[in-house]
């Protein structure tokens, strides 16, 4: 014999009834027990009446007149028209019932539990009634059993307990001496020894399917719902999550604990004691297996098999030296909460006994801090004990596993991980049989605590990074077009899922939490709404996703300024912008420290060298133990470019407006020629050198005439080059007069910097630097005569966003 209970979801309307009943009429071989909820969104409508009803608020008749047409509708779409009439009569008979007991509750303006059991108990008397019907009329041989017959109770209303003596010789009697081979018989619902109707609690019809299978000892419970098993996370908040084949009863029982809903935590008590396995099956996706729950190990190995969680926590924190060597202060915390009938979902308790930490429902908070600070009156008005303090808008998240405690380092793996996407722990508990290790979290970091632990336990080392592109011109669009060409090999050559989530232009920003289609980005943004810093900020905020990295590509000094913000969230930064790292230093040390101090990798390799590895070249020298004695490096691509390709068959205004155009120039040429961008370098590999330098402190030999310095705009500046050729020419003839090239150089030593054009004769490692290659030498106490020289292309849109993306892959291997 099986038992097979379906869910409210799975009964909601004629349409899942009809798919309930091709379940059964494929199983009619076999004797089968099914148990059903109430009509989907049925038994909250019947407390919303009662609740208007005992208010004197005549808007319960118009809940109840929604319960009586969800009935009599569903009637009419299952039942055959000549069979309807006996049907919607003994439905509105019962309905007629419920109106005067809903009558009776407006007329006293109150209701007591036993009247709110009797009320709300109508959603599965009439589900399973007509369930039933819908059988017959279809020729399954079934018929209708009413529950209350069967499950015996105490008369707590609300807090009822089963007289199991008692159900199982009714079970027994009842249900093996009927003939037909299918009983339908509705969940939750019960009835005292005295006939008084009552109910096993919300969920409770899962409770009821699994005593009858005690009773009747049957070989298998089904629980028929809307998901395919227990998954390894809630679905609907981690898309990577699937579902479990087969876990163990107490694996199952922690994870529906823990909030896995798709089972009622006291479902499983009853077939434990028997052995009896329960199977989670989708009914709206029959065909597939589901989770086994049994007696069986946990055979593949496996240390954690779910994360689970359960929000609207509090904590409530009780502490002071007066509880240190005092017996009985525990007793006394827990019997008060007990006595007013708030139940506590986590404990912790510091060994020097100064304080005691309890989660309980949110709702009972209030509750919760007048009864307690109430019993230690005494104590808190003598400073021996601190008024109770309570943090509400809390969740738990836990990680279960049968195996987990032969697995050393799992606590410590579970609380890194959540360490390094900034969610803070507020409590932490875990159980001897380190079956189930359990923190408590704030309920805002729930979705990327779970989807950072599931990448870490259950996702094979594929690690999902989500970007936040500021910036999308010419380097922007090649780093976008870098990401889709590769971001299949990157997931399955590195194991790195690369999701862009935002980005935006100075015009218009666009988001999706899917990740933004990177086919068409283009129409996407300029799709989206006006541009705001602020706005996209405290969006990456709103989402509070999992290895979230801000990627500057601007030159913009007020996005620069936002670095603080993101790294103090412990969102990585990435930016080919050498504004931050090079102005004061104090500011440069902070965004350094705060790196360090909230674990956000932050990466500027792409400030000196474009896609250069120069600056990582150096952390790896003085981290190593290495000292730079010197540094000699030309260092912009765009100046050698420029006199690469100035001659005196050109003119330097043709040759700069060439590399304006080409993209080797910022887009205001002038920061480029007058050496502000290349101070700006060598300021930067000084500090990443271990030098304390501010950008004053570097000498600028600068080769362009005042009056081209002192432009405000292109136009002007570009005017003045044509009007000083005759300058830019006899730079150029007296470097050819000594056999010598133009090239700008930084230099820094003795911690001196200096930057300006010189004159490079042959034979020197700058002479025969083409294009707009960069090199850097570096002078240390290991290469103190024969430098380490790197070299290659220093310019370009490629070559920047070659390198912002080499960062990226960095920070995903970190």
């Amino acid at each position: 014999m099986k038992v097979l209970k379906f869910g409210g979801t799975s009964v909601a309307n004629a349409n899942n009834i009809n798919l309930v009943k091709n379940i059964i009429a494929n199983q009619q071989s076999e004797n089968t027990i099914v148990v059903v909820s109430a009509l989907g969104g049925i038994t909250d409508l019947l407390l919303k009446s009662a609740a208007l009803a005992c208010t004197q608020d005549n808007a319960y008749k118009s809940a109840l007149k929604e319960i009586e047409d969800r009935h009599l509708s569903t009637i009419k779409e299952l039942i055959p028209i000549h069979s309807q009439s006996k049907m919607l009569s003994k439905v509105k008979t019962e309905l007629n019932t419920l109106e005067t007991l809903l009558e009776g509750a407006f007329l006293i303006g109150e209701i007591t539990p036993k009247l709110s059991d009797k009320i709300v108990s109508y959603g599965e008397l009439l589900s399973s009634y007509i369930i039933s019907e819908h059988f017959i009329a279809e020729g399954i041989d079934a018929a209708y059993i009413d529950s209350r017959k069967l499950i015996k109770t105490n008369l707590a209303h609300g807090k009822t307990t089963v007289n199991f003596q008692l159900t199982n010789s009714n079970c027994v009697s009842i249900l093996k001496n009927h003939d037909n081979k299918v009983l339908v018989m509705g969940g939750f619902i019960a009835s005292s020894v005295s006939g008084d109707a009552t109910t096993l609690g919300r969920g409770g019809s899962d409770y009821t399917a699994a005593i009858v299978a005690n009773a009747l000892d049957a070989e298998l419970l089904q629980v028929w719902t809307d998901v395919s098993g227990m998954y390894t996370a809630n679905p609907k908040i981690v898309k990577q999550a699937r579902s479990i084949p087969h876990i163990s009863y107490e694996e199952a029982m922690e994870l529906s604990h823990f909030g896995a809903k798709v089972l009622y935590p006291p479902t499983i008590q009853p077939v434990l004691s028997k052995g009896i396995p329960i199977q989670i099956k989708n009914t709206f996706k029959p065909e597939e297996p589901g989770t086994l729950i049994s007696k069986n190990k946990n055979g593949t190995g496996k240390t954690v098999r779910g994360i689970s969680h359960v929000e609207e926590v509090a904590l409530l924190s009780l502490e002071g030296s007066g509880m240190v060597g005092i017996p009985g202060i525990s007793k006394r915390f827990f019997e008060v909460l007990s006595n007013a009938g708030i139940s506590v979902v986590l404990i912790t308790q510091a060994s020097s006994e100064h304080s005691i930490c309890v989660g309980i429902s949110n709702q009972d908070t209030e509750k919760a801090v007048a009864i307690v600070n109430e019993a230690f009156d005494f104590e808190i008005s003598r400073g021996r004990i601190k008024p109770v303090i309570a943090e509400k808008d809390l969740a738990i998240i836990a990680l279960v596993g049968d195996n987990m405690k032969s697995h050393q380092g799992l606590s410590g793996k579970m609380f890194s991980t959540l360490g390094k996407n900034n969610v803070n722990i507020r409590a932490i508990a875990q159980g001897a049989s380190e079956r189930n290790i359990s923190a408590v979290i704030l309920k805002s970091d729930v979705k990327k605590a779970l989807n950072s632990l599931h990448e870490v336990f259950f996702e094979e080392n594929i690690k999902q990074l989500n970007l936040f592109v500021m910036g999308v011109g010419n380097v922007g669009a090649k780093f976008i077009a870098q990401i889709q060409q590769q971001k299949q090999y990157l997931k399955e050559k590195l194991m790195l899922n690369i999701r862009v989530i935002g980005m935006s232009n100075s015009r218009t920003m666009y988001f999706d939490e899917d990740g933004i289609p990177l086919k068409n980005w283009e129409a996407l943004l300029a799709s989206g709404p006006k541009a705001d810093k602020a706005r996209f900020y405290d969006t990456v905020m709103k989402l509070n996703y999992r290895n979230s990295i801000f990627v500057d590509n601007t030159a913009s000094e007020e996005v620069s300024s936002t670095y603080p913000n993101y790294l103090k969230n412990s969102i990585s930064v990435v930016t080919c912008n050498k504004i931050a790292c090079s102005s004061q230093f104090s500011h440069y040390q902070e965004l350094k420290d705060l790196a360090r101090k909230y674990n956000a990798p932050f990466l500027f390799e792409t400030n000196v060298g474009a896609g250069l590895p120069i600056i990582d070249t150096l952390k790896h020298l003085i981290a190593s133990g290495d000292k730079v004695l010197k540094i000699q490096a030309v260092l912009s691509g765009s100046l050698n470019f420029v006199f690469n390709n100035f001659n005196d068959h050109t003119t330097f205004h043709d040759i700069v407006k060439k590399a304006q155009e080409e993209g080797y120039t910022e887009p205001d040429p002038k920061i480029d020629l007058s050496g502000i961008d290349v101070m700006r370098k060598i300021l930067i590999l000084a500090r990443e050198s271990g030098n304390i330098l501010e950008i004053e402190d570097i000498e600028n030999q600068s080769f362009l005439p005042q009056e081209s310095l002192e432009t405000t705009n292109n136009e002007d500046f570009f005017r003045t080059l044509k009007e000083h050729e005759e300058s830019f020419q006899a730079l150029y003839q007296q470097a050819v007069e000594e056999d010598s090239k133009l090239k700008y150089v930084a230099q820094f030593e003795d911690g001196k910097a200096s930057v300006g054009l010189q004159r490079i004769p042959k034979g020197h490692d700058f002479y025969n630097l083409e294009g707009s290659d960069n090199i850097v030498l570096f002078y240390t106490e290991r290469y103190p005569n024969q430098p380490m020289i790197i070299k290659g292309a220093g310019a370009g849109a490629d070559v920047t966003a070659s390198g912002i993306f080499a960062d990226i892959i960095r920070i995903g291997n970190f």
